[in-house]
């Protein structure tokens, strides 16, 4: 993360979890969501921090009024990635920095077909083919529904591209051992999970 620099837009906030984060360490938090029960948790929580209800492809904020952006796993679940990718680029003053993590393309892409550790991981479907996947999880007698984007590397560094951003970093994060619980959950130690992406916006 870069080291605070005016405001700084939450976009696709939730429950205000990375907000408060981010307020922690110095930065001036704004929160957007589209969804308004996560905006009244995250209001819940920080009753102080500007909060609002809108689409990322429609922010309600003027010209470079921001000079960092967070979409920290939000950008796969927006139904328009472009139209999200140009407000977060409008709204960037110039020198300012777009941070972004999404599921990692290979990630979306395939699946482990067993749970052991040296499981086969496959994709049965094209990596390069941009789709939409809708999947409900049950645990412990509640269902989840998860609509998420696959989208390639190549979409997320072109539309960057596209609205005049430069790629100054690219991590794949590893699976921290601390984060491992069970001897099934080490094949995520042979895939990445998360993918992140730094971009400025140039100054002239």
């Amino acid at each position: 993360m870069p080291a605070p620099s005016g405001r700084a837009l939450d976009l696709g906030c939730g429950e205000g979890r990375l907000a408060r984060d981010l307020e922690a360490i110095g930065h001036d938090v704004v929160g957007v969501d589209l969804s308004a029960a996560m905006v009244a948790a995250a209001r819940e929580a920080a009753l102080e921090m500007e909060l609002h209800v809108a689409d990322a492809a429609a922010l309600p904020f003027a010209d470079a009024s921001f000079g960092l952006v967070v979409a920290f796993m939000s950008l796969q679940d927006v139904d328009d990635l472009r139209g999200a990718m140009s407000e977060a680029a409008r709204v960037l003053a110039p020198g300012g920095t777009l941070c972004l993590a999404v599921v990692h393309p290979l990630s979306s892409a395939g699946r482990f077909l067993e749970r052991e550790a040296d499981a086969p991981f496959v994709i049965e479907a094209s990596y390069l083919d941009e789709r939409t996947t809708d999947l409900t999880v049950e645990r412990d007698g509640l269902a989840m529904r998860f609509v998420s984007r696959h989208a390639p590397l190549e979409t997320y560094v072109e539309q960057l591209a596209a609205q005049g951003l430069l790629v100054e970093r690219l991590r794949e994060p590893k699976v921290p051992e601390a984060g491992l619980h069970g001897e099934h959950v080490r094949r995520w130690r042979r895939i990445t999970l998360f993918l992140h992406l730094r971009a400025v916006k140039p100054r002239s």
